[in-house]
């Protein structure tokens, strides 16, 4: 009941940043037949990008590896992370590029590796405010990539593809939690040491 709650509530956030996407892009009238290829394109790579990269793969599955064994809702960290991936991305898409960026996405994956081998649960307050923050740099990193494309059709891609992992990551979790908790230590402490190493690449 939990999984499906959490599904829609994804799926909800999901949907709004497809018919806030589709209307920026209709907007554009003509302009969407005549660069049809460049917007496939642009979404595809959208789609792609959260799953090309190690470090923004690793964080997405934690996301809802953590809410899964951890969380009371199940939609907390996903909704979050999903809402805020997409500010950070507009900023991103904008040419806004803080310091720190790598050394804060590596981090991530630190954090949800520790409170996942822990099974350390937050207030929600607390998990809007960790998960966002982290969420807004994996986006501000995603806009930078993909600004010289079409950015509405690349939000859509990575905020749909984002949710996706959200939603592996918690099956992965309610598996994890039918099985001795040792499974869940590895998988935390697997991600802990991801993020460590990647930290260490960044500085």
């Amino acid at each position: 009941m939990q999984s499906s709650k959490a599904a829609k509530a994804i799926f909800s956030s999901v949907f709004l940043t497809l018919a806030t996407s589709g209307a920026a892009l209709a907007h554009t009238g003509s302009d969407l037949g005549n660069h049809h290829d460049s917007t496939v394109q642009s979404l595809l790579s959208g789609l792609m990008h959260p799953l090309s990269g190690t470090d923004h793969l690793a964080a997405m599955l934690a996301v809802g590896i953590w809410s899964a064994v951890a969380l009371r809702g199940l939609w907390q960290a996903p909704l979050a992370f999903v809402s805020m991936l997409a500010v950070g991305a507009l900023a991103g898409f904008a040419g806004f590029q803080p310091a720190g960026v790598e050394p804060i996405i590596a981090a991530s994956i630190v954090v949800l590796g520790l409170l996942i081998s822990w099974r350390k649960g937050l207030s929600l307050g607390a998990v809007v405010a960790l998960v966002g923050m982290f969420a807004f740099f994996h986006g501000v990193a995603h806009g930078a990539e993909l600004a010289a494309g079409q950015q509405m059709a690349a939000l859509v891609g990575m905020v749909v593809s984002t949710a996706g992992l959200h939603l592996a990551g918690i099956r992965i979790g309610q598996l994890a939690l039918s099985h001795r908790h040792r499974v869940r230590q590895a998988v935390g402490t697997g991600l802990t040491m991801l993020g460590t190493w990647l930290m260490m690449q960044a500085a």
